[in-house]
């Protein structure tokens, strides 16, 4: 039967183990992010921002469409 002198042993050289693992792990998660460019709390996606002249061409280009549409079911 194990003492518990045994038992602590084991116990410490496994959380030696898993400490070891979970090193290997997060240098891996390192080197990808830095592949992608993102870190990996980078969870939140920003608007775009547009500039004034952008904003105005997609206005138009709305109106446009919308005109379209009105003519169509006027038709």
């Amino acid at each position: 039967m194990p003492t518990i002198s045994d038992v602590v042993h084991q116990l410490e050289t496994q959380r030696n183990r898993t400490q070891r693992e979970l090193e290997k792990l997060n240098l891996a998660i390192k080197a990808l992010t830095s592949l992608s460019g993102k870190s990996a709390s980078a969870g939140i996606r920003r608007k775009p921002h547009f500039s004034a002249a952008a904003i105005a061409r997609i206005r138009a280009a709305q109106k446009a469409r919308w005109a379209k549409i009105r003519a169509a079911q006027k038709k």
